[in-house]
């Protein structure tokens, strides 16, 4: 029997979803043919005000309702300590981490073999908002793998005539971890990433 060609479409649209292959994009569409019209309804319209409400932040390149976002609009948050990440959901890892500082969201990391560089990212409005704004502190909290330290290593040569601190969150071995489960890298980035002890 031949499938109806909405129901097709909403299949094909389904698999373009991260993780939903073809078996998984059948039985979604399934499930919305045969939930209640409201469900179905509550599903669209989320999906447009997506389209039609969510912008990204011309300050800190986030995502928000409103321009600029709720972050940088907050004047209690520390203005002169911008943290700089590669992806969106990492602000939300380091807001539940407690981080008050201000954001800089890259939209990506630089990876030649994607065919990604350094003018794909938001890596020129990083530099005139250091060159405009009271900054002291750049925390660059790429990803700790090849593309992370290659975008960070290309930050750090951009930043270089500017009047900023650059630095990088701490990586090695992951608190509650057992050191007979970490790797040679693990360990090393311990090893060089070591601080003083606080004397009590």
């Amino acid at each position: 029997m031949a499938q109806p060609t909405s129901l097709i479409r909403l299949m094909e649209a389904l698999k373009t979803l991260p993780g939903v292959g073809t078996v998984t994009a059948e039985r979604l569409a399934y499930h919305l043919l045969r939930a209640p019209a409201t469900e179905v309804e509550s599903l669209a319209q989320a999906l447009r005000d997506l389209l039609e409400q969510v912008t990204n932040c011309s300050e800190c390149h986030t995502i928000s309702d409103t321009n600029p976002c709720s972050i940088c609009a907050d004047e209690l948050r520390d203005r002169r300590r911008i943290l700089v990440v590669e992806k969106l959901r990492d602000v939300t890892a380091f807001e539940e981490a407690g981080w008050q500082g201000l954001y800089h969201v890259l939209l990506g990391h630089i990876n030649p073999l994607e065919g990604v560089d350094a003018a794909d990212l938001t890596i020129d409005e990083l530099v005139e908002r250091v060159r405009e704004k009271d900054v002291e502190e750049l925390i660059l909290a790429t990803n700790p793998d090849f593309e992370g330290d290659a975008t960070a290593l290309h930050l750090h040569r951009r930043l270089a005539d500017l009047d900023v601190s650059v630095t990088r969150i701490a990586r090695g071995v992951a608190s509650g971890s057992t050191l007979e489960y970490c790797n040679a890298a693990m360990l090393s980035d311990a090893i060089s990433g070591r601080a003083q002890m606080d004397s009590a």
